[in-house]
């Protein structure tokens, strides 16, 4: 069957849309990105990867080089687009989307009658729908007598794990939801030409609920385990031997404890939800609440744990939210890091993260602390704190006599 879909405009070129631009690319469409960084575009057009995902810099050279991916600042005309853009939150914690209200200003002078625009970035309830707006907004000139935009707007949201994204693009199961029946099943043919899971299709609000709901289970299962945690802590538990025995339990599947929760969607997606219904949501918050809190709380054991040392080193190993990559968005180590650098002005913070070469702004602000490499770390230490399980650290370091490690991933027990 001949395929309907021949060019792709991909706004947003970061974790989600770069690899889901060269999966369609590889897959034979002409796909044309757009980033508001010209640095981003800069790299890519030379077919170099400005970001650590694995696997991504060879699949990504070769259709550069194929002419099939190309990136500029401003969007092309094409017959589908997708917006994989942040939708970061607000101090009041609701939902920031002049992003993709400024993606939509971009797009509008690209589309054209029939035009399909994909919303993949997690949104809460109504987003979509606000997005077929400022579209309208944009070009007033494609909607028709009966008011309605001459342009599909649908909501398929990102569900994939960082460090396998380019597999689960493909494999994984996607949810389209669509302000119209006819704009999800034109959404399904452009999936279906890269997706090997099941395609599910509903309305644009269900559809953005479901991204919301799927992160907000696993962020109150972690909730459970990093209370409980806390509380092993407090009676003099190892949690960790805890959890193992509990986990045999048939019908038990308790998540790792960790210093927080980070990355651009469990951090984040909860408090959609809690916006939405603020009444109602109540574990919801309460998960939230105390996944924020835990950050402070490994804070507190480091500040313990050098009381009487008058200048301490103390090495925080790993930045990033999550293991093997260089995301460090909404990481509770960031947020460890930098509270230590701040809160103990005499303390030297030897930071190790080896999936980046710069310390974020906030923390290369502070002078006592520093980006150094593992062994460094390890050899001048008074205080281990480990963050995050890269693999480089999962084998537990020999230390000096006195030096306290504080292991908050469970990793070298």
């Amino acid at each position: 069957m001949e395929q309907l879909f021949k060019s792709l405009c991909v706004i947003g070129l970061g974790y989600i849309g770069l690899p889901t631009a060269v999966v369609f690319a590889e897959h034979g469409l002409e796909v044309f990105g757009a980033d508001v960084k010209a640095a981003t575009v800069d790299a890519i057009n030379k077919g170099e990867v400005p970001l650590v995902e694995p696997e991504l810099a060879e699949h990504m050279a070769a259709v550069v080089a194929s002419g099939k991916l190309s990136a500029s600042l401003e969007p092309r005309a094409a017959d589908a687009a997708i917006l994989a853009v942040p939708t970061p939150f607000l101090p009041d914690r609701t939902a920031d989307l002049s992003y993709i209200e400024s993606a939509a200003a971009m797009l509008g002078p690209t589309l054209r009658p029939g035009s399909l625009v994909i919303l993949e970035s997690t949104s809460p309830p109504g987003t979509t729908e606000k997005l077929a707006g400022w579209l309208t907004a944009a070009r007033p000139d494609l909607v028709d007598e009966n008011g309605s935009l001459r342009v599909d707007v649908v909501h398929c949201p990102e569900r994939v794990l960082p460090g396998h994204i380019l597999a689960e693009i493909r494999t994984n199961d996607r949810i389209i939801g669509g302000l119209s029946p006819t704009g999800a099943m034109r959404a399904k043919e452009l999936y279906s030409i890269i997706c090997e899971g099941e395609i599910l299709l509903t309305d644009a609000k269900t559809a953005e609920m479901s991204k919301c709901v799927e992160n907000s289970f696993r962020d109150v299962n972690i909730a459970f385990a990093n209370e409980l945690s806390v509380v092993c802590d407090t009676l003099g538990i190892n949690v960790w031997e805890l959890i193992e025995l509990a986990n045999h339990h048939p019908r038990v599947n308790i998540l790792s404890p960790g210093p927080g929760v980070g990355g651009h969607c469990l951090a984040v997606d909860p408090w959609f939800i809690v916006a939405a219904d603020p009444v109602n949501a109540k574990i919801i918050r309460l998960a939230r609440e105390i996944n924020d809190a835990k950050p402070a709380w490994v804070v507190d054991k480091v500040r313990h744990a050098v009381v009487g040392t008058p200048h301490p080193v103390i090495a925080a190993l790993g930045l990033a939210f999550k293991p093997d990559i260089d995301d460090l968005r909404e990481s509770p180590a960031r947020h460890v890091t930098e509270s230590l650098g701040r809160d103990l002005p005499d303390a030297t913070i030897l930071a190790v993260e080896p999936n980046i070469t710069h310390l974020p702004h906030e923390l290369a602000a502070l002078p006592n602390v520093r980006l150094v490499d593992y062994h460094t770390a390890i050899g001048q230490a008074d205080c281990i704190v480990l963050l995050v399980d890269h693999k480089e650290f999962l084998h537990q370091p020999h230390v000096r006599e006195g030096v306290t490690v504080i292991d908050t991933r469970g990793a070298w027990r």
